[in-house]
């Protein structure tokens, strides 16, 4: 697939990118997920765009560590992304280095509610059905086609992802740049970023207490109280605790220690459920 025109990067280094992908999820991990993965695929292109200039470098470096996380096969779409900004910032000096990574936020949610919804429930639970059934049968031809009917759409994805998402970001950021609008689109994405967010702790935190005042139909648990106030209130103030002890600088597994601590004790004197 073409790329759009650029005097630094060559097809060639998009293809680094583009081989480094796979790498995504070898380096998960429970305190930025993707992030370290994210890095490695961006580095053979970073290290030409800002190859005259060190300190910008190393900032590129530290910008794409923060917290990540996308379906594996639909990575390279904001890879691409990620790149021609990544080019832009380095050709213009009052371009908003934000927004590269609140357009990266922007679409975390929304690639990974397709990505998951196509290649983990549809796409390999068809791979999965032709190949187990031939396999049943002691056909060869199950774990093959299993394999094939799995891997060249997600591969194909991968390559095409991150030439459009290339192409896509280099003409669009130019556009926007010409107009004015790439603030408002920062401030749009960062929003939409943050909305991400609070959804996750809507959805993933749950943290419940069950004790309850008084006897019989008189009795009142602690947990309707806060959840008159604010329902949900209990894992938003404990997610905000998390935060701030983290922005207090204390390392990711003394956090995870605690939680697990807290759950435990919690679970086991009963005010937690």
């Amino acid at each position: 697939m073409k790329m759009k025109s650029s005097k630094t990067l060559t097809k060639k280094d998009l293809m680094k990118v583009f081989w480094r992908s796979f790498t995504m999820e070898w380096a998960w991990n429970y305190e930025r997920q993707s992030n370290l993965g994210y890095s490695f695929a961006m580095l053979p292109a970073l290290d030409k765009i800002f190859e005259g200039n060190k300190e910008k470098r190393i900032a590129s470096y530290k910008r794409h560590l923060e917290f990540y996380n996308v379906t594996p096969w639909l990575s390279t779409f904001p890879l691409g992304i990620s790149v021609a900004m990544e080019e832009e910032s380095a050709k213009d000096p009052e371009f908003e280095t934000d927004s590269i990574n609140n357009i990266k936020v922007a679409l975390m949610g929304p690639l990974s509610g397709l990505g998951d919804s196509f290649f983990w429930g549809t796409l390999r639970v068809i791979a999965t059905g032709i190949g187990t059934s031939l396999a049943l049968q002691g056909n060869i031809l199950g774990p093959i086609l299993f394999l094939l009917i799995f891997n060249i759409p997600a591969i194909a994805a991968r390559y095409y992802g991150l030439f459009i998402g290339y192409n896509i970001g280099a003409g669009f950021i130019e556009k926007v740049q010409k107009t004015g609008l790439m603030a408002k689109l920062s401030y749009g994405a960062s929003v939409l970023g943050l909305s991400v967010v609070g959804a996750m702790v809507a959805t993933m935190v749950t943290l419940e207490m069950p004790l309850k005042f008084g006897t019989g139909k008189d009795a009142v648990s602690i947990q309707s109280i806060f959840d008159g106030i604010v329902p949900g209130i209990l894992p938003l103030l404990f997610t905000l605790f998390i935060f701030w002890l983290d922005k207090k600088g204390l390392k990711a597994h003394w956090i995870l220690l605690m939680i697990a601590a807290i759950g435990i004790l919690g679970a086991y004197t009963g005010l937690l459920k």
